[in-house]
C-alpha cells in the first residue's frame, strides 16, 4: 500500500495521552494537497500521483508552472512531489488530498532535508575517535593518516571532513499520534528531519502493514 501527503514542519511540542503519558510530538501542517498529475504504466511506465502543497503567487511562478497547475484548476504550488504506487490512483486530477488519508496509530515514514551544519571535522561528521586529551598530546581532533600502504594513496570514498547536513533524510516507523482535519495538522511522535518551516513528505511505513485508503477521503 502506498499513500502519502506533503506538508510543512511547524515545530515540536508535547501532549498528554488518555493514560496520562507525556508524548513529544512534531506538528506538521498538511494543508490540503492538490493532485496536479496522474502517471500510469501505459503513459509513463509507472504508477504515481503528483501532489502540490502551498500556493505560490503567480508573479513568482514561470509560465510552465502556471500552465501545469491550470490543468488541475489550481494555482502554482511551492512544493511538488510524486507519491508512487497504484493505490493513489483513486484520486483524480484537481482533487484534494487531506489529513484524513492517515489515521491515529498508523506508522509512517517522513522524508525531509536535514539541517545544514556547514564544514565540519571528522569527529563530528563521521564520529571519529579523538586522540589523547592529555596536555602533552599534540593531536586531539585531527583526522590522522588517511593513506593506505598498498596502494600508497587515499582510496576513493575515504571519510573526511567536509560539508555536513543539507541531505535528504528519511526516518522510518514514526507513529501518528493525532490527526486534526479542521486545523489541517498531523502530530507525529518524535522528531522529523529538517528545520522549522521546511517541507516534508509523509508516506506509509514500508516496513509495516498499512491500512487501505478509506473511501471517506474522496
Amino acid at each position: 500500500m502506498a499513500k502519502g501527503i506533503l506538508g510543512r514542519k511547524i515545530g515540536m511540542t508535547q501532549i498528554f495521552t488518555e493514560n496520562g503519558d507525556l508524548v513529544p510530538v512534531t506538528v506538521v501542517d498538511v494543508t490540503p494537497n492538490v493532485v496536479l498529475q496522474k502517471k500510469t504504466v501505459e503513459t509513463d511506465g509507472y504508477n504515481a500521483v503528483q501532489l502540490g502543497y502551498g500556493d505560490k503567487p503567480e508573479r513568482l511562478a514561470n509560465k510552465p508552472e502556471i500552465g501545469h497547475a491550470k490543468k488541475a484548476n489550481a494555482t502554482p504550488k511551492r512544493f511538488i512531489k510524486e507519491i508512487a504506487g497504484a493505490e493513489m490512483q483513486i484520486f483524480e486530477v484537481g482533487q484534494e488530498v487531506k489529513a484524513n488519508i492517515f489515521k491515529e496509530g498508523e506508522l509512517v515514514d517522513v522524508t525531509g532535508t536535514s539541517k545544514g551544519k556547514g564544514y565540519q571535522g571528522g569527529v563530528k561528521r563521521h564520529n571519529f575517535a579523538t586522540g589523547p586529551n592529555a596536555h602533552g598530546s599534540g593531536y586531539h581532533r585531527g583526522t590522522g593518516s588517511m593513506g593506505d600502504r598498498t596502494p600508497a594513496k587515499i582510496q576513493k570514498g575515504r571519510k573526511m571532513p567536509g560539508r555536513t547536513g543539507g541531505e535528504t533524510v528519511t526516518i522510518q516507523n514514526l507513529e501518528i499520534v493525532k490527526v486534526d482535519l479542521e486545523k489541517n495538522i498531523i502530530l507525529i511522535k518524535g522528531n522529523v528531519p529538517g528545520p522549522k518551516k521546511s517541507f516534508v513528505v509523509i508516506t506509509n511505513a514500508v516496513k509495516a502493514n498499512t491500512p487501505a485508503i478509506n473511501a471517506e477521503v474522496l
